[in-house]
């Protein structure tokens, strides 16, 4: 993986859903900030030469500071976050070096993630120009409205998208710029690079990939975390 990897991390949320008054991301997963456990996995690895990481403005500080034992070998710099996702990826954005060539996002609060689903979608991103891993959706899926469901959908060919994501940096820069121009709010930067019309290639991804916005969500990456 000869491609210089920057990595951007959005953890701009406050965890409305989470409740309490720490953000989800500083609540702890086996003694550790979950934001430290999901930004070491980047700092260790050896394609990564920078990490930005984009902080709830009022959290800048104490990002840092959770963010010290593993800032070992990739420069690692934390922003003030945006308004929305979006918002503090496009911040985290301009804190990339310019020789970046291949710049991956991953959730902040995503922090069972492995080196080896890493490595697959930079390798598809670098490849493609812009890949998400993600997972084919098993369960029935029906469109509801007003409590009533409206219809079943067809789950063929339906997946459930998890961060990383990776894109060619000027791929994802122009989508970000594009979005910016004509207002659009993406809920993924995958969604913003299709709307220039580019392929993005989608590799399998992780059961375990927990996205922990819920206490629910917390328990379920501590069972898997214990296993």
């Amino acid at each position: 993986m000869a491609a210089r990897v920057a990595v951007v991390i959005p953890a701009g949320g406050v965890g409305a859903r989470f409740g309490g008054r720490v953000p989800k991301q500083f609540i702890r997963l086996r003694r550790i900030p979950i934001v430290t456990m999901t930004v070491g996995h980047f700092t260790r690895h050896p394609a990564v030469t920078a990490i930005v990481v984009a902080a709830p403005e009022p959290h800048v500080e104490r990002t840092r500071r959770a963010l010290a034992p593993v800032a070992r070998r990739a420069p690692l710099t934390v922003v003030p976050g945006g308004r929305t996702r979006q918002d503090s990826v496009w911040l985290a954005l301009q804190a990339v070096p310019d020789d970046a060539e291949i710049v991956v996002v991953h959730d902040a609060v995503r922090p069972l993630i492995t080196r080896r689903l890493i490595d697959a979608v930079v390798s598809a991103g670098a490849a493609s120009g812009a890949a998400i891993c993600a997972l084919p959706i098993t369960e029935t899926v029906k469109r509801v409205r007003d409590d009533i469901v409206d219809a079943t959908l067809d789950r063929s060919g339906l997946w459930a998208v998890q961060t990383p994501q990776a894109f060619r940096a000027d791929l994802l820069r122009e989508a970000h710029e594009k979005a910016r121009r004509d207002g659009v709010v993406g809920t993924d930067d995958a969604m913003l690079v299709e709307r220039l019309g580019h392929p993005v290639r989608v590799v399998c991804g992780l059961a375990d990939n927990v996205k922990i916005t819920t206490p629910e969500d917390l328990r379920r990456a501590r069972r898997a975390w214990a296993r």
